[in-house]
């Protein structure tokens, strides 16, 4: 009965603010006056400054940068776009420095923070494809769209289109590193131009599919199951994204393997992008259970916020495992040794879970090195205390920017060229395979690894990779997060 009325809020909800959003964002903006333009850059310069995870090594960020009100309200006067403000204020963001010497790739302002709240929650406006971008071959600007999976009930679950489909045109034109974008991302419907690879070339097969999108809530967990491997039940569960919301049918899915009386895990990540802390934490706390109330991750925030702490103010701020959440108790597996399928797509909160683990049981990676995000964000909304309560009723601007950097109970959180994995393993377009299969190469690999058996060819060579360019999380802006829902309550008593 809870779902069923979540998901009736959720679509009265988002059917109106997505769909009025689309229409009326570019004519609200152009509304607001100069007063309310220095009010939101105003907000924006108060939030970076007060918690931005780098905000003591950005110079307009200094409390001591202005020397009256007059010359701050000249310098916020000077940015007429409120994004143009937030991008100059953030650390070498990737927008200034996309050749490489970024050092903020993952912080966001948004003008309706509706759209932010959905989004975090896994809701989308969406054709119900999980795509890679990549080019063509190494250096070209031509790229091809390869499906890794199609989102159930979606509008894509209807049509005839499935994991391993090649696309290299939109509409008819060919998708380049310029205008991928519009063709994927700024329409409502659009029709994909299937392709084949021959040899080193892709050739269009003359088949066609047609997709609109719809407004989606994406459950994560796409597959859950028992392999049986010789002596070994093989616990497989493939988890798409860290969504809040469904942390009750995670934990269920759990108890049905506890049920199954499964004696391994495979954990697979090679699409999840990230999201809630709260949910990496419980996750952890089902694969094993042995450790209850034991350091997960620590979160280290700017020099700003933690001189403002205590001792004992900041081991608070520490996360721990559980064994309880919403009044139930925890489906946890108390395994010692967990395998991790990853790609170069696996970032954020799902690293976290495997760094978050390494320091109690063996964590074995299988697949690529993983995105490399350790830090993370909250929403930051124009209040006194920069929470939702008592917002500015006057615009709907809204910022996601980077406020902390996490680590494991041994202090480790240095990872952002990403997690090796122990066993090297590509995914080829060649050879996609089935997800959830035994024979699909990566779980393939996975099982050899925990029953003894010989795995299939085992694909290490990344020249027969198409070279990554993005991917349908990534160009989500919030598909890769790592955030807490609200600011720590340590935060509201300072």
């Amino acid at each position: 009965m809870k779902n069923i009325l979540r998901c009736l809020v959720y679509f009265f909800l988002i059917v109106f603010s997505l769909q009025s959003c689309e229409d009326k964002d570019d004519v609200d903006k152009q509304t607001y006056n100069a007063e309310q333009k220095l009010e939101i850059n105003n907000f924006i310069w108060r939030g970076l400054n007060e918690v931005y995870l780098w905000q003591a090594d950005v110079p307009n960020l200094a409390d001591n940068r202005f020397a009256s009100q007059e010359d701050f309200d000249s310098f916020l006067n000077g940015y007429s776009k409120p994004e143009d403000l937030f991008e100059d204020l953030l650390n070498k963001p990737e927008s200034k420095y996309p050749k490489g010497g970024a050092i903020d790739r993952f912080s966001w302002i948004v003008d309706d923070y509706t759209i932010l709240e959905q989004e975090l929650s896994g809701i989308t406006k969406n054709s119900g494809i999980d795509f890679r971008l990549g080019r063509q071959e190494e250096g070209s600007n031509n790229l091809v769209g390869y499906i890794r999976y199609i989102i159930p009930n979606s509008n894509a679950s209807k049509k005839d289109i499935k994991r391993g489909d090649l696309f290299t045109k939109v509409n008819g034109t060919q998708l380049t590193i310029s205008n991928y974008e519009k063709l994927l991302l700024n329409s409502n419907s659009y029709t994909l131009n299937l392709a084949n690879l021959n040899g080193n070339s892709f050739v269009l097969n003359g088949k066609s599919v047609s997709l609109t999108k719809t407004v989606l809530e994406e459950n994560p967990i796409l597959i859950n199951k028992t392999i049986s491997s010789g002596s070994h039940k093989i616990g497989y569960l493939m988890y798409n994204g860290f969504y809040a919301e469904y942390d009750d049918e995670l934990n269920q899915a759990f108890g049905k393997l506890k049920a199954e009386g499964i004696t391994d895990l495979v954990l697979d990540l090679r699409y999840n992008g990230g999201g809630s802390v709260r949910s990496s934490i419980r996750l952890a706390s089902m694969i094993t259970g042995q450790f209850p109330d034991a350091i997960f991750a620590k979160t280290q925030f700017n020099a700003k916020q933690t001189a403002k702490f205590t001792p004992k103010e900041l081991e608070s701020l520490n996360d721990r495992f559980v064994s309880t959440f919403d009044g139930n108790a925890v489906n946890s597996l108390k395994l010692n040794k967990l395998y991790v399928i990853t790609t170069e797509s696996t970032a954020s909160a799902s690293e976290l879970v495997i760094n978050g683990l390494k320091p109690y049981i063996n964590v074995i990676q299988i697949g690529d090195v993983t995105t490399g995000k350790n830090v993370g964000s909250y929403t930051v909304y124009d209040s006194e205390s920069l929470t939702k309560t008592k917002v500015n009723p006057t615009h709907k601007y809204a910022m996601q920017p980077l406020v902390f950097k996490i680590s494991n109970s041994a202090n480790f959180g240095d990872y952002t060229q990403g997690l090796q994995p122990t066993y090297l393993q590509y995914e080829y377009v060649s050879n996609y395979g089935i997800l959830g299969d035994s024979s699909e190469p990566l779980l393939n690999l996975a099982i050899s690894k925990i029953s003894g058996t010989t795995s299939k060819r085992i694909q290490t060579n990344k020249e027969q990779t198409l070279p990554y360019f993005t991917d349908s999380k990534a160009m989500r802006r919030f598909g890769q997060e790592m955030y807490f829902e609200e600011a720590p309550k340590s935060f509201l008593k300072h």
